[in-house]
């Protein structure tokens, strides 16, 4: 690879492209032409091969992994009176849903790895703790048995927030398996366009828990006894009875039609993305203005996202201005996350002592995703490996230490 300087005349980059393929597409067609749309024999389906992937024995499709989040809280009874420890660095909604069943969340500052950190976990609990919720970012696992055995001593629920880690592995097992000697009490995923498969839009949530995976299907759908898929399919019987308000959370047929292909490509995408990671880190070792994101435990990352950390005290920018001249230079590209305490609806909770998370503060304000996804073609990915390396060089603080700056052996 070698740099051409400003890349305006190149074609944009996007940050993100779906990849959707013609299985999809006819999936999708004969759904279309079933007359059956919505939650029926392949929401059936996509939710038993989903949970033959995680290794979990139970799994509901929703649509979202905010309503994964959401029923899950709910069917354990977290509610008023109790706090749920989770992450700053992450999207919204992880805290929104502790917030929709009455509790109060706590946050814990993160490591290295821009994951909770069990210690910062740990120091936060308090007598009205019930559970922790844990973020796996951009597919990296958080240290799981730390946080399993803290909360087996402490007599708490484990919900984690799985929405990046679709095809990650931890401890020689999926994200999201309920075998072995721990394991949490529901996992949430998502299918949003830019995950790792996708609906469109729309989520699961597994358990190794029966009592919990019955009480979440029901919650799904109004809190009635039987879905209109089990009411048409036994002999059309009209009857239900509503056993508890319950939330409009189902998915669709013809989301869930994308979705079993999407999953049976999974493993592909995933290597794809592991190997663009990879050119992005050979291509940008040694560079001493950029650090490359962590790896995980080996393969076990699935590499939903790409985030470089910017060193800004080797560079005469700020994150945003690199950001700006990526984009100048036809690069797409994005921050995860926003830390919660800089929400204007958050601040004044997360600006609390027991809420500081100086870490997480630290890491967004030099963090920048770049284009990672399985169509992402050679030729664009060094094209955005070039731009990198022309921002450093046009604007590090030791200019001439960077002569050879764009160039990869």
């Amino acid at each position: 690879m070698t740099g051409h300087g400003d890349r305006t005349a190149k074609a944009f980059v996007p940050f993100h492209v779906p990849s959707i393929g013609e299985e999809e597409i006819q999936e999708v067609v004969a759904t279309l032409r079933s007359g059956w749309l919505t939650t029926g024999e392949r929401t059936a389906r996509f939710e038993r091969e989903y949970a033959e992937y995680v290794e979990a024995p139970h799994a509901l499709a929703v649509n979202s992994c905010t309503a994964g989040l959401h029923l899950a809280l709910a069917g354990l009874n977290v509610g008023p009176g109790d706090e749920v420890i989770t992450t700053p660095f992450t999207f919204c909604a992880t805290v929104n849903t502790i917030l929709h069943v009455g509790a109060t969340p706590v946050l814990a500052d993160i490591g290295a790895d821009g994951n909770i950190d069990p210690r910062s976990i740990e120091e936060r609990i308090t007598p009205r703790t019930r559970a922790i919720m844990p973020v796996h970012l951009a597919g990296i696992p958080c240290d799981m048995n730390a946080i399993w055995r803290l909360a087996r001593e402490r007599g708490l629920y484990v919900i984690e927030d799985a929405a990046h880690a679709t095809g990650s592995r931890y401890g020689g097992r999926p994200v999201g398996s309920c075998a072995g000697e721990f394991s949490s009490d529901a996992v949430a995923w998502s299918f949003y366009a830019t995950k790792n498969i996708t609906t469109g839009e729309g989520g699961m949530v597994t358990t190794g828990n029966a009592d919990l995976a019955a009480r979440m299907r029901v919650l799904c759908l109004h809190g009635i006894s039987k879905d209109a898929w089990n009411r048409y399919a036994e002999n059309g019987s009209w009857y239900y009875e509503v056993l508890e308000p319950g939330f409009k959370y189902n998915l669709s047929d013809l989301q869930s039609a994308i979705g079993i292909h999407q999953l049976r490509k999974a493993d592909r995408f995933i290597e794809a993305r592991r190997s663009r990671a990879a050119m992005y880190s050979h291509w940008f070792r040694g560079v001493e203005e950029i650090e490359t994101p962590p790896e995980g435990r080996g393969k076990d990352n699935s590499w939903h996202i790409y985030a470089l950390r910017l060193n800004l005290d080797r560079l005469t920018i700020t994150r945003n201005q690199f950001m700006d001249e990526l984009k100048r230079r036809g690069v797409g590209a994005s921050v995860h996350f926003i830390p919660v305490p800089l929400h204007p609806f958050f601040a004044d909770w997360a600006g609390k002592p027991e809420n500081q998370c100086p870490r997480a503060m630290e890491l967004w304000e030099r963090s920048v995703s770049l284009p990672l996804y399985p169509g992402l073609r050679d030729e664009q990915a060094e094209a955005v490996a070039e731009a990198v390396l022309d921002i450093v060089k046009a604007n590090s603080r030791r200019p001439a230490a960077l002569a050879t700056a764009g160039t990869a052996q």
